[in-house]
């Protein structure tokens, strides 16, 4: 299952790393892509990703999830 987040602040290469490498320690994450030029993060599962637990993954990288 293919689940895609907006998020705020990436500016590089380097930013993008840092959010998959977090989002991919979530429990289920299969595959992770950060992009930062769309702002996009595309998250391949297993099943559903908790939206919660790739939220505090993001923040925890120093970005945001944005809302709607």
């Amino acid at each position: 299952m293919q689940t895609t987040f907006t998020v705020a602040g990436m500016t590089c290469e380097h930013c993008e790393k840092r959010v998959a490498g977090e989002v991919g320690d979530v429990v289920g994450v299969e595959t992770v892509t950060a992009d930062h030029v769309t702002g996009l993060l595309s998250v391949t599962s297993t099943s559903a990703p908790d939206p919660e637990a790739v939220r505090e993954a993001v923040e925890e990288a120093g970005y945001t999830v944005v809302d709607g």
